[in-house]
């Protein structure tokens, strides 16, 4: 696995936000190289994640970019390992308790405020009032954050 420092990919997590993808996409690109990860394919991957998974305010799309990073950290390659698949779903537990504490909560529509957790598939213009009222910007970055800890091992 590639070398990396968590704060400069958690400012690139954001620079991502910021500049239009999704907040699972904002994430898991984040990292994608560290997994020598076709961008390309990275971005398909994360995409359908965003908004609480398609845009329906379900699980927040950084909390599944996440699970979606643990999957490399801590892959379950025989479907019958049973011990690799607690490691892993026991990760991710970890990953999204850390962002519960700190935010009270995993589900988008509760992260967002009443007037933004629209479920219709059409996303919003990110212009600078998109930005302004959206909380979205410090999700990513605290995933990125917990993220960088699990992939360095410091979550254990």
């Amino acid at each position: 696995m590639k070398s990396f420092d968590i704060e400069e990919r958690v400012n690139l997590a954001v620079e991502n936000f910021e500049s239009g993808y999704n907040c699972a996409q904002s994430v898991f690109l984040a990292y994608a190289d560290v997994f020598e990860l076709d961008i390309e394919l990275a971005k398909q991957m994360s995409v359908s994640f965003g908004g609480g998974v398609g845009r329906m305010r379900e699980i927040c799309g950084t909390v599944s970019a996440m699970a979606m990073l643990a999957g490399f950290k801590y892959p379950v390659i025989d479907p019958h390992d049973q011990e690799a698949r607690a490691r892993n779903y026991g990760m991710v537990q970890k990953m999204a308790n850390l962002f519960k504490e700190k935010h009270g909560t995993i589900i988008c529509r509760n992260l967002l405020p009443p007037e933004e957790s629209s479920t219709t598939p059409a996303p919003s213009a990110r212009t600078p009032q998109y930005y302004a009222k959206r909380p979205c910007g410090k999700y990513v970055a605290e995933a990125a954050r917990i993220a960088g800890k699990m992939l360095k091992g410091e979550l254990e």
